[in-house]
């Protein structure tokens, strides 16, 4: 596979795939929150994060998939889903520090941030180094 289908199958999964994920933290929350995390009757405050939350990441959603069909936002989009899985995963990882081990579903993603942060890079310096092989 080229590693331009293989960075354009990248952005389609990744905004395919976190499309679920993006509703489930926003769409109705008083609902998801209990089962997902454990957040039982969510207030006010707490829906108001979580559909903000949701926000971020179908705006996220949608700039990777402009950059799965428009080749001048390709690297784009895969620096932005590179920044997002690792600030999110490291995020984590300080929450297991400082907090403990949450649930198995947090877990899960920590796993997914990192193995998606690593896919993201090695497509970014793949088509780096294509680049710079084809200047020389």
């Amino acid at each position: 596979m080229s590693i331009d289908r293989a960075q354009r199958f990248f952005l389609l999964a990744m905004g395919l795939g976190l499309v679920p994920v993006a509703l489930s933290y926003g769409m109705m929350p008083e609902r998801s929150l209990p089962f997902l995390y454990g957040i039982s009757d969510p207030d006010l405050p707490t829906r108001h994060v979580f559909r903000a939350v949701m926000g971020l990441y179908l705006g996220m959603i949608c700039f990777w998939l402009a950059g799965a069909l428009r080749p001048e936002l390709r690297m784009p989009a895969l620096w932005t889903v590179f920044v997002f899985v690792t600030g999110i995963g490291l995020g984590r990882v300080l929450s297991l520090g400082l907090d403990g081990w949450p649930g198995p579903i947090l877990v899960v993603y920590l796993i997914a941030e990192i193995a998606l942060a690593g896919t993201s890079l090695v497509l970014i310096t793949r088509s780096t180094n294509r680049t710079d092989a084809g200047r020389a």
